[in-house]
């Protein structure tokens, strides 16, 4: 069975690295607060993928790496691009 690559401390590096550029989410503009549980709120750090994943992007790719909210992350899903919302949510913490 193979070890999911995520677990690895290369992926941690990487998303350590992001993390500490402290780079305002990709997808919306909106900073990352810093002071936030990271498995639970959505407006939480995640390291997200340009080229997805699932589309032939690579994990530890630090090229591929972007920094995102959580939520926003999750809204995006697989998709390549992202289009512009009209306006920005609000963003309450």
């Amino acid at each position: 069975m193979a070890k999911n690559p995520r677990n690895g401390r290369p992926y941690r590096r990487l998303v350590a690295q992001q993390k500490a550029m402290g780079l305002p989410c990709w997808i919306c503009g909106h900073d990352i607060p810093a002071n936030v549980d990271g498995r639970r709120h959505p407006f939480a750090f995640t390291l997200d993928h340009e080229q997805p994943l699932s589309k032939g992007g690579d994990l530890l790719d630090p090229a591929n790496a972007r920094s995102a909210h959580r939520r926003c992350n999750s809204a995006r899903g697989n998709r390549p691009t992202v289009k512009p919302s009209r306006q920005k949510p609000a963003l309450r913490w």
